[in-house]
């Protein structure tokens, strides 16, 4: 199951569950439905008035939060920021203002625009960026956008990106 055949799967899967099989979703990376397909099958599931039983995963953001030294209750999660800038502002603005933690999944290719945004609109506000968690190179960098900007624009980011923004008033 995938983003492309997710539609085309669902009615062969209900199918099965009908008839007393059972499915189990399962990700390669992440939580599956949390920015990863399964969240129309799981719809579907429910819909049709079948038994869904979750059983906890991995989550970048969830591990993000834990480790990042930010307050972790109550939280924001936002999931992949907006490709086009403007959204992105929008989204990234609004989370600056917020009283509570925000968590957003972030491309390695757009981290830097995304940090320049966050540094021009508040450059000492706190952010951290969690990058491939639980695995070999897992790493945290904490701090000021306008320094994690920095940093960022002499190292080129790889990998799975976890972005937390602090709160208005940490």
């Amino acid at each position: 199951l995938n983003e492309h055949n997710e539609a085309h799967r669902i009615p062969q899967l209900l199918e099965h569950i009908r008839q007393g099989g059972s499915v189990a979703l399962i990700s390669d990376a992440g939580m599956p439905t949390v920015s990863d397909p399964g969240q129309r099958l799981v719809g579907a599931v429910v819909g049709a008035g079948l038994h869904v039983e979750s059983i906890p995963g991995p989550s970048a953001a969830l591990t993000a939060l834990a480790a990042s030294g930010l307050p972790t209750t109550p939280f924001y999660f936002g999931g992949f920021l907006p490709h086009k800038k403007g959204a992105r502002t929008t989204m990234l603005t609004a989370a600056l203002q917020r009283d509570c933690t925000s968590i957003f999944f972030e491309s390695p290719y757009r981290l830097v625009d995304t940090l320049a945004i966050l540094a021009e609109a508040a450059p000492e506000h706190r952010v951290v960026v969690a990058r491939e968690l639980t695995k070999k190179f897992e790493e945290f960098k904490r701090g000021p956008a306008s320094i994690l900007l920095s940093y960022y624009q002499t190292k080129t980011p790889k990998g799975e990106i976890t972005l937390l923004i602090a709160p208005v008033d940490p």
